[in-house]
């Protein structure tokens, strides 16, 4: 069987502190399946610059003036993680027979690229890196993260379980996912609608070898909102129902009002009232700011602006 034209894409922000030793680790396999002739000679690693604002890009330039194999995308801002992401994925679809795609902290186990590429040349068209464990991240990390894909699933959304962005792609698999024109990127559920072929590989987390997290809680609540409201409208319908049955609770608490009204045990007092006023009015500013984010996102979706511009590319 000929050998596979891989490329493999990695989305970076403010990583100067790992770059260094993920291009070394990824060169070394990149030797070995070259070696094994896995993969041809005109495979490349990727790393696309978010916007960073440490050394990242410099650094990036250097690796790539070191090594043919390493090429680079600078983004002209900060466009997060999925924009960088998708940017790296559309630049390179047309050069490659599949793309791989994975963080650059070291935290996926990068020699499970070597049995994406496996599965590939049995004829899957999608490889998802699912994780096995996640005995490295903390407690909260660990629970909040079983929560979020527990709720996708409740919301109906299709999406692979213990999945985050690492995963093979075949040519004609990112050709389809170019055709998603959505700017509400959501990677994870929007790659499974592609509907090819796919499978699973299983490997254990790593801990990250250097930096910090680019996902504090703020932003992976963001990520969490982005997901359910770009692929359900289950929260909408739920404060519907939610509406509905205060609706009903008021006509049976008007009809005891008027009853005890007319048989004189009304009784004066402020609580209840004040009670019940908090209530429906959280429950209305809730819904509002539902509907809020659901007509944002319409917002976006209308404007139409470029979801990332590439400053610069350095390729071979």
């Amino acid at each position: 069987m000929e050998p596979v034209k891989t490329y493999i894409v990695l989305p970076c922000y403010n990583e100067e502190e790992v770059l260094s030793e993920t291009s070394t680790r990824l060169l070394k396999l990149l030797d070995m399946m070259l070696e094994e002739n896995l993969v041809s000679d005109e495979s490349r690693i990727v790393f696309v610059d978010d916007g960073s604002k440490d050394s990242t890009w410099s650094i990036i330039k250097e690796l790539s003036e070191k090594n043919k194999y390493v090429n680079g995308i600078k983004l002209a801002k900060n466009a997060g993680h999925q924009n960088a992401l998708f940017a790296g994925l559309m630049t390179v679809k047309a050069s490659a027979d599949c793309v791989i795609s994975i963080d650059a902290d070291l935290q996926d186990d990068i020699n499970v690229i070597r049995d994406f590429v496996l599965k590939f040349r049995e004829g899957f068209d999608i490889v998802y890196g699912v994780r096995s464990k996640r005995k490295t991240d903390s407690f909260f990390k660990r629970n909040t993260a079983l929560f979020f894909y527990k709720l996708m699933k409740t919301m109906g959304v299709n999406i692979v379980f213990n999945h985050a962005d690492y995963r093979l792609m075949s040519r004609r698999s990112l050709e389809a996912l170019s055709e998603f024109s959505e700017v509400n990127l959501f990677l994870r559920g929007i790659v499974p609608l592609v509907g090819y072929t796919s499978t699973n590989i299983y490997y254990e987390r790593h801990e990250r070898f250097a930096g910090k997290s680019k996902y504090p809680l703020n932003k992976m609540l963001a990520f969490a909102v982005e997901g359910i409201t770009s692929f359900s409208i289950t929260p909408i319908r739920i404060v519907t129902v939610i509406g509905f049955l205060f609706s009903l609770i008021s006509v049976f608490v008007a009809l005891y009002g008027l009853l005890s009204n007319i048989f004189g045990y009304t009784v004066s007092g402020w609580t209840s009232l004040i009670v019940s006023i908090w209530l429906i009015g959280g429950i209305q500013l809730l819904a509002l700011g539902l509907i809020g984010e659901y007509i944002g996102k319409i917002y976006k979706e209308v404007k139409r602006r470029p979801r990332f511009i590439i400053e610069e590319h350095i390729n071979d």
